[in-house]
């Protein structure tokens, strides 16, 4: 099929496909787990997870709808931004806990789905195709869905919002748009809908438009979604290239993704990194540097169990807060010979931030390598050892089998034991925030 047929197509539903697909989300999900933990309603609880200190680096991963109400508390707000309110409880992330009640959710699914037509979009977020077996279970799809519903509030005490459509493009918007809305949390939307629900949308609240997208729409004379879908999808194709059509055809509510062939695609890694926020400000050049070399062999861990170097390293540091305003950043790369030694990636690093760091208070660093390629030969090096650095390679080596096999904390570097080094620590965190069980103590209070 041309183009122009495609085009054409759009505006007449009756050859599109039609599924029951769902998507789910998990009201408040972090806070609602720590009101439950405590025994107290995730509902009327004025409850914020915060990760970080308050006054300093604090940021809001999860905050209740009642703090949302009566505060004015957002997700991802800085933690000196939070009202403070005596009934208010500040509780530190715990990941794991959200991890166990995220496969509670996933075992009632499977309830009444099979694996295949289950698509996990996030932690607190997920797709399911009832297409093939809802009929078993119920008489409409909709039966299903509330059924769902009731389960995972009876025995995980979780409110849930579920928006059901034809595709999972519509289930999605219509949760986001009408069913978080609703006061019975749910919404049903067909493709009768989408020019008097979806069009009259600003871009920017569509899923998958984002602010920088926005603007340039804009520049287009498109300012809803009603305007994108009538406009010229030849000079959106023209301007954006193949996004441009899937613009145009999501503004029509067209959307042939099949669940069950979503797991099907893997991106290729473009570069491997990871980052963090530090304790504390840190001033000191010395403790800077040791987690500097600490994130250098974390990254050459992960490229050798890729069996991958790289040839582009690239550090971003961001300066501390003051007085609620953040100061510059550094943020430089260079190019390097390939290399997953985790030595040389420090030598590097080092290079780099003693060439560039202005002795600002750091309080997140953040590391990156890209170019990958797969491990070529070893190659040696007129200006080095050619022993030493046979030994060097083979001891990586052998540090590399022994955490793939145990854990990263099973061999480390004597500089992991010294004030300031991080590494230990973090290797006990999920998705770097606390994984563990504190916060139950009755000191989370403000």
């Amino acid at each position: 099929m041309n183009f122009l047929e495609e085009v054409k197509r759009v505006t007449y539903y009756q050859d599109e496909p039609l599924h029951h697909v769902f998507c789910l989300d998990v009201k408040s999900f972090y806070a609602s787990v720590e009101c439950l933990a405590r025994g107290l309603d995730p509902m009327t609880t004025m409850l914020v997870v915060m990760s970080g200190d308050r006054n300093t680096s604090g940021l809001v991963l999860s905050a209740s709808p009642a703090a949302k109400k009566r505060l004015g508390v957002s997700n991802v707000c800085r933690g000196f931004d939070v009202p403070k309110h005596p009934e208010l409880v500040i509780a530190p992330p715990r990941m794991k806990l959200y991890m166990t009640y995220h496969k509670e959710i996933l075992t009632i699914f499977r309830r009444y789905m099979a694996d295949e037509d289950i698509h996990v979009y996030s932690i607190d977020e997920q797709f399911g195709d009832l297409t093939k077996s809802y009929h078993l279970f119920g008489e409409s799809p909709e039966e299903v869905c509330h059924k769902i519903q009731r389960e995972i509030f009876l025995e995980l005490g979780l409110y849930t919002t579920i928006g059901l459509s034809v595709n999972v493009l519509l289930a999605k918007v219509c949760m986001d748009v009408e069913a978080k809305k609703n006061a019975g949390m749910f919404a049903h939307w067909g493709y009768e809908d989408v020019k008097t629900k979806m069009w009259p949308l600003k871009l920017s609240e569509f899923w998958g438009i984002g602010k920088r997208m926005e603007l340039r729409l804009n520049q287009l004379g498109l300012y809803t979604i009603g305007d994108l879908a009538l406009s010229n999808p030849f000079l959106l194709k023209t301007q954006f290239g193949v996004m441009g059509l899937q613009y145009y055809m999501h503004a029509w509510g067209i959307d042939r993704s099949i669940l069950a062939e979503k797991e099907k695609y893997q991106p290729k890694e473009k570069s491997l990194g990871n980052s963090q926020v530090l304790p504390k400000g840190y001033t000191s050049a010395t403790k800077i540097q040791i987690v500097l070399a600490e994130m250098c062999v974390q990254l050459a861990q992960r490229l050798r169990t890729k069996q991958v170097e790289g040839s582009v390293l690239s550090l971003h540091m961001q300066y501390a807060y003051e007085d609620g305003k953040r100061r510059s950043s550094l943020s430089h790369q260079i190019k390097i010979s390939p290399t997953n030694h985790s030595k040389r990636l420090t030598q590097y690093v080092h290079r780099l931030f003693q060439k560039y760091w202005n002795h600002t208070e750091v309080r997140t660093i953040s590391l990156y390598i890209g170019k990958l390629q797969p491990v070529s030969a070893f190659q040696l090096s007129l200006f080095e050892d050619p022993d030493l650095l046979m030994r060097e390679e083979a001891i990586d080596q052998t540090i590399s089998e022994i955490r793939s096999r145990y854990s990263f904390t099973s061999i480390f570097y004597a500089h992991s034991l010294i004030e300031g080094a991080t590494a230990l620590r973090r290797a006990s965190l999920v998705g770097g925030h606390a994984g563990g069980m504190d916060g139950l103590d009755g000191n989370s209070h403000e």
